[in-house]
């Protein structure tokens, strides 16, 4: 069982500034951000690592191994101080091992003769402008599992292509929208971490990657945070873990 530490203030130990790219620093040190934190996590043991890969018959790829093995799980907030009230603003996410959990066919609604989520498939393009990219199936043709529930406004997978046994090479990233809509984010685990602390975890950061875009109000947040957004990404560290 995974423990959850209390928060502590980001930049208090010189690991978490590594595993944040550096940009606590830069949450730290804008006007108007306060409260700026992480719930630690003790690393993974492989044995861990490799009872997961037993359990779903799935080669875990390189860069997420190395992850875990890291921090089991990521989980980093901050708010915003306007006027005298404090209002949470952005919410980094990683699920732990235990919480990698397969997306499978199963009922939407616990109701007789409810659709599954293979009948809601859709088997157009929707939101992927690059048609060559063979979106993720809700049946065997691939193997999901949730990165992270994105606070109830979709899902970032882990997407086995070619379903199980799964294949470390054979990964991807990709946005499950309320709509059951799928959205190709990056191509590694690595690219995709590097895009949500880009973002900073702002609300609904990932419907960027969307034909239709994020809501007005998520807008009206990544307008406030743009500025530290351009700033993070100009001084970001580009070394792997």
């Amino acid at each position: 069982m995974e423990e959850t530490p209390p928060p502590l203030q980001a930049g208090s130990k010189p690991h978490l500034e590594k595993l944040t790219l550096g940009v606590t620093r830069i949450l730290e040190s804008s006007p108007g951000v306060t409260e700026v934190s992480i719930i630690e996590k003790l690393p993974a043991e492989r044995h861990m690592i490799s009872s997961w890969e037993q359990k779903n018959n799935c080669v875990m790829p390189e860069d997420v191994r190395n992850f875990y093995l890291m921090t089991n799980g990521f989980h980093m907030t901050w708010s915003v101080k306007l006027d005298e009230h404090i209002i949470p603003l952005g919410s980094m996410v990683i699920n732990g091992i235990s919480k990698l959990t397969q997306l499978i066919q199963s009922s939407v609604y616990s109701l007789p003769n409810a659709p599954t989520l293979a009948d809601l498939e859709d088997d157009t393009q929707e939101g992927n402008e690059d048609h060559q990219l063979e979106k993720p199936h809700f049946d065997c043709r691939s193997a999901i599992f949730e990165l992270d529930s994105c606070n109830g406004n979709g899902k970032v997978c882990l997407v086995y292509k070619n379903g199980k046994p799964g294949l470390a090479h054979d990964t991807e990233i990709w946005f499950l929208d309320r709509a059951l809509y799928w959205h190709f984010l990056t191509d590694t685990f690595t690219a995709y971490y590097r895009l949500l602390i880009t973002h900073l975890g702002l609300p609904q950061w990932q419907y960027a990657f969307t034909s239709y875009g994020i809501s007005p109000q998520a807008k009206v947040a990544s307008i406030y945070s743009q500025e530290e957004s351009m700033n993070f990404q100009a001084t970001s560290v580009r070394n792997q873990w």
